[in-house]
């Protein structure tokens, strides 16, 4: 993403997990952001564009981003698990965010945010199911959320006001009728931008801004 981006290497449960991480500079670190990519049999890795744009959006707030390619994508050891494995890569990576580098987590904030785009919604839905009581866990992002393709965690309802579900009117990949089946039970709101698709090609600075917009309140 910048120059100040350092490649990280992580524990995880089917072997080693390569990894990014990005520190904002001259403000205090209110927390860890782990942010999770798109579908890995699918070309989806941490160097997607909106996987970087969320990177961007949350180290701009001062939020320190961890992103990591899950298990069999790029330099990460193992082999894609339809989810499962994911989701065991993604709570390995939660487990060690805070340790990453002595001085930085000494630093850091204890907050906690997680963030996921298509497939990386819907590993990041179960996560935010299994940390629901974590006092830390400040900030939920779901981008894409691949509500047609995989059975995505509701969102506990104590965590609806720190939550953005963001997609695409357009989207063709996703169809936005069924996210709106996933979160119409839950009374829980998705921010629709007009005219965009999966990738949000062409509104990546509008994606940043509404994040970045959550992320202030």
């Amino acid at each position: 993403m910048n120059s100040a981006t350092q490649p990280i290497w992580l524990n995880g449960p089917a072997g080693a997990l390569e990894g990014l991480c990005d520190v904002p500079e001259g403000t205090p670190v209110k927390g860890t952001a782990v942010i999770c990519h798109p579908h890995p049999l699918f070309g989806g890795t941490m160097q997607n564009k909106v996987v970087q744009t969320l990177a961007k959006a949350f180290v701009q707030n001062g939020w320190r981003a961890v992103r990591f390619n899950f298990r069999g994508v790029g330099g990460s050891a193992g082999v894609y698990d339809e989810g499962r494995g994911e989701l065991e890569d993604l709570m390995h990576v939660i487990a060690q965010s805070q340790t990453l580098d002595q001085a930085q987590a000494q630093a850091a904030g204890p907050a906690l945010a997680l963030a996921g785009f298509s497939f990386g919604a819907f590993v990041t839905s179960h996560a935010v199911a299994q940390l629901a009581t974590n006092p830390n866990l400040d900030k939920v992002v779901l981008v894409g959320t691949a509500a047609s393709r995989f059975m995505v965690a509701p969102v506990p309802p104590e965590l609806h006001e720190k939550t953005l579900v963001v997609h695409g009117e357009v989207d063709d990949t996703v169809p936005l009728s069924s996210v709106m089946d996933w979160a119409r039970p839950q009374s829980l709101p998705v921010t629709v931008i007009p005219g965009v698709e999966h990738f949000f090609h062409g509104q990546l600075p509008l994606l940043r801004n509404l994040v970045s917009r959550h992320l202030k309140t």
